[in-house]
């Protein structure tokens, strides 16, 4: 009998490693769909009570998804295309031309920078930057086949997950050598940890990204482009929407605009990142958080760590692998201290 379990538990890691070989192109995508079918699954059971149909239960669910995570990541992408092949190298030169021209006065006890800032300035070189710009904009272009593949196909695995997810979650248990009830407790409270962090980043950057584009189709500029933008750049705590922000005001200043300028600074910095950022955004994540049968309590310094940490491992798709596993760290802990 030992030496059958013996044999067996080798037969199992053997199979276990070529079933991994062979589906090792797509076990990040896999990983990518399981987590977001996770963290939407209430979604899709108030779907399947409405519908009383799991096929089309799980179709609802992917199309919500499509509609508001991924069509804008290719909006994005075949808009930033369209732009960069018809780019006026111009506008880089009337920006690079305004910033040399400022006299930047220091305070005293930075003053020793000065020297260095001036270098800085004096060697902003035209040609070498439009060449990195061309090299960077090829690199997105090249990259963006494989992208919109791992799209395609976290949108294919994240309906399987939803059609099959409670199939896969009672075999898990199954096979799972602690009791029945505490993976329920395991899984129940991931999912509340990871859905609450998935509609708090989401809420948050619709709505984020929503002020913004007023800012800017009120300046004529593409409101639903930059609006995404600074969606996206808004899960970045602290810089996020700064990094969207400076350089449209450095543009505008580069063009004479100094009005346009400070109004897009100051509404930037005043009604997003004060009032909407600082007292609207924590009312949002409260509310999600009351929402869950679990409140659940993620320090926004963890989220900005794990977020920089899941891009600098996996690239975009840590934006979401990084928060994930932190919280699934985070909630196995907590498990486990309450087991004590």
């Amino acid at each position: 009998m030992q030496s059958s379990k013996i044999f067996f538990g080798g037969l199992f890691l053997v199979v276990l490693y070529w079933v991994l070989k062979l589906y090792e192109p797509f076990l990040l995508t896999l990983a990518i769909s399981s987590l977001l079918a996770i963290a939407t699954y209430k979604i899709n059971s108030k779907f399947l009570l409405i519908t009383k149909h799991r096929v089309l239960t799980a179709f609802l669910s992917t199309t919500l998804l499509s509609i508001l995570f991924f069509a804008p990541i290719v909006y994005i992408i075949t808009t930033i295309g369209v732009t960069a092949s018809n780019f006026d190298t111009k506008i880089i030169e009337d920006i690079l031309n305004y910033i040399s021209s400022i006299n930047i006065q220091l305070p005293d006890s930075i003053a020793f920078l000065k020297p260095k800032l001036d270098e800085l300035l004096a060697n902003l070189n035209l040609t070498k930057l439009t060449t990195n710009i061309i090299s960077y904009t090829a690199y997105i272009g090249k990259n963006s086949a494989k992208f919109l593949k791992d799209m395609f196909l976290i949108t294919i695995f994240f309906f399987f997950a939803n059609l099959y997810g409670k199939e896969i979650v009672d075999y898990a248990k199954k096979l799972s050598p602690i009791d029945t009830k505490e993976v329920s407790l395991i899984f129940e409270e991931v999912a509340n940890v990871m859905s609450v962090l998935f509609y708090s980043i989401l809420v948050t950057a619709i709505f984020e990204g929503a002020l913004f584009a007023i800012v800017a189709i009120a300046f004529g500029y593409d409101g639903l482009l930059l609006g995404i933008l600074y969606g996206f750049a808004s899960l970045i705590p602290i810089i996020g929407g700064a990094l969207m922000w400076m350089p449209l005001c450095a543009y505008a200043l580069a063009r004479g605009n100094v009005f346009e300028a400070v109004v897009i600074a100051s509404y930037s910095i005043v009604m997003i990142s004060i009032i909407a950022d600082t007292f609207i955004k924590p009312m949002i994540i409260k509310y999600i958080n009351n929402l869950a049968k679990t409140p659940t309590h993620i320090n926004e310094l963890l989220i900005f760590f794990a977020i920089i940490a899941g891009l600098s491992t996996f690239g975009f798709w840590g934006m979401i692998l990084g928060p994930a596993i932190t919280a699934l760290f985070i909630s196995i802990l907590k498990l486990l201290s309450l087991q004590k």
